[in-house]
This record gives structure tokens, sequence and C-alpha cells, in this order.
């Protein structure tokens, strides 16, 4: 009964989901004292550690040469958005930073028209002006962020620089999808950040606080599993089924931001936060969940 449970595709969904706001709790409590770039660099070397581990196990080939220029110009990027998705937690509450990310979806129609040539219709174009205007009414009201006005309008400038850098991510993904499987994708998606970051790791940043080994671990672990889950529940269901339950992510980022850090999300992030998913979606019936069909890859957008 408990085997068939979790293997439904709606249960693996929230599981993700919560996992994937678990990540940000854990980033938001650890990185002022352990150091970001001490984390980002350790959660990503993790997380390559365990998708080495699943690549081998399963006997994937390794890519053509051009094929890992590509994944390494792609890493560069999401090791970027990463930096900067982690550095707005430490800056704003979690349930704001989770709304500029999910803004990544609204991008994702015009860095397709830079990267790949797709027409923009008239319909997106109105659907991402209402999402962006409900983005910047959400973190209208002030919020709890850290560090004074200063630093809360920090931590905004680098979410949003952060969706757009993965919508990047997302649209590239399309040009390698069809060709090559999750298991690989995900060994480049962990393993060339970690390369990036190894000066980090061999002392760049300072000595590490080995207390923190678990943490980085375990965030490592979180990522690789939310990566998981998404692509098994979207290889079992349909992804207009599947990708509303991911903004829950909004829920568990509430709930977190209470229990962990007494952030109380004004009434502005709730109102901004329905015209944003409401335009995620829109922008999804349109044809992004056509390009994961195809792609046999999870809507998310959540940058973990």
């Amino acid at each position: 009964m408990i085997a068939r449970l979790l293997s439904a595709p709606l249960l693996i969904v929230v599981l993700a989901i919560g996992m994937g706001s678990g990540i940000d709790a854990l980033v938001k409590g650890t990185a002022p004292e352990a150091g970001l770039m001490q984390l980002v660099a350790w959660r990503f070397l993790f997380g390559a550690m365990i998708a080495a581990a699943v690549f081998l196990a399963q006997r994937r080939a390794m890519p053509r040469g051009e094929a890992i220029r590509f994944h390494a110009m792609r890493g560069v990027v999401q090791l970027v958005s990463a930096i900067l998705f982690f550095f707005a937690l430490t800056r704003l509450a979690l349930a704001e930073a989770t709304i500029i990310g999910f803004t990544a979806a609204l991008m994702v129609p015009f860095v397709a028209r830079v990267v790949l040539g797709e027409a923009v219709s008239l319909r997106a174009f109105a659907i991402t002006l209402v999402g962006f205007v409900g983005a910047a009414f959400a973190v209208s009201g002030g919020g709890t962020g850290t560090g004074g006005d200063d630093g809360r309008w920090l931590g905004v400038a680098a979410g949003f620089a952060s969706a757009m850098l993965y919508a990047v991510v997302l649209v590239l993904l399309r040009l390698r999808a069809v060709r090559e499987d999750a298991t690989t994708i995900a060994l480049f998606t962990n393993a060339v950040p970690a390369l990036c970051m190894s000066p980090v790791l061999f002392g760049l940043a300072g000595p590490v606080d080995m207390a923190d080994m678990p943490v980085f671990a375990l965030l490592g672990a979180l990522g690789y599993s939310v990566w998981y889950l998404m692509t098994l529940a979207y290889a079992r269901a349909r992804a207009q089924l599947l990708a509303p339950i991911e903004y829950t992510a909004l829920i568990w980022s509430a709930v977190f931001g209470i229990v962990f850090f007494a952030e109380i999300p004004g009434w502005q992030v709730w109102v901004g936060a329905v015209a944003i998913i409401g335009s995620c979606l829109g922008i999804a019936f349109e044809d992004h969940f056509a390009t994961r069909r195809a792609t046999r890859l999870p809507v998310s957008d959540i940058p973990e």
C-alpha cells in the first residue's frame, strides 16, 4: 500500500517540491555562517558524486566532445544562477525568493526567441507582463529581508538575475534533452559547477568547518533527489496535471519561513503570487508543456 502511494506521480511531485523548499531553508539557515561560496562548492561536489555513481551504475555512454563543450557552457550558466539564487535566499524571506524564482518560466519564451529563434505570441507577451506586474507587487510590501533595505533590494536583483539565467538553462536543455537522457544531463548539471568551484574546495575561500559537512552532503543529496523525483513523476503523468502542484512550493516556503525564521508573508506576497502562478501556467499551456513532452523532462522551473 505504501509502495503504491509513493509511486503515485502526484505524491512524488509533492515530495519533491517539499524537498526543494527544504533546500532553500537549509541554504538560508546555513550560508551566513558557513559562507555562500563554500556552501555552493560542496553542494555541487556531493551532487556530482551521487550523479556520477548513478551514471556509472546505469552504464551510460559518455557524450562526445561537442556535447561535453555544450554541457560545460550550460553548467557555468547554471552555477552563476545558483549562486545568485542562494544569495537572494540570504537577503529575502523564503516566500519572496520562491516567487521571484517562479518568474524563470515567464522569461523562457523570450530567451527562446533569442537563442532558438522561436516566435513570441502577443498572448505570451501579455501573460508575461501580468506576471511581472505580480512579481513587482509581491516584493513591494517590504518583507523580512536581512541587511536593511539595501540588502533586501540586492536580494531582489539577484533573484531576478538568477531567474533570467535559469531560463537560459531551460532553453539550452531543449537543444540536448531530445538526444540525451536525464541521467547524463544530471551528471553534467552537478559535475561542471563542482569543477568550476574546485578552487574553493581547495581552500581559496578559507578552511571549511567540518561541522558543516553533513549539511553540505544533505544539500547535494536533496538537490539530486529533487531532479530524479521530478523526472520520475513526469514520466508517469501528463505535465498539465502535475505542473500546478509545483507552485505549492510557495506554501512550503511560507511554512518553513514561519517555523524556522519567523517570516510572516504579507498580503502583497499572496496577491502577487496569484498573478505570477496564473501567468506561469498560461505560458506553460501555450508551449512549455509540448516542449517537455518531447524532451521527457519535468516542467519544473525551480533552480535547485
